[in-house]
């Protein structure tokens, strides 16, 4: 699988896990955004992939 199919995948993902928090009564949407935020900094953050120095 190439980078841009797994590009391509996690796009979907995300597209998906938002259609789902937008579904959501309102009341409960900022916890919804407030966990995907948790969990795309944490990949952000802590994916393994070694640092530039640039």
């Amino acid at each position: 699988m190439s980078i841009d199919d797994e590009q391509d995948l996690a796009n979907d993902a995300l597209v998906s896990q938002l259609t789902l928090i937008e579904a959501q009564p309102l009341e409960d949407r900022a916890a919804s955004y407030a966990q995907l935020h948790d969990q795309l900094q944490g990949r952000l953050e802590g994916n393994g992939l070694p640092r530039s120095n640039g």
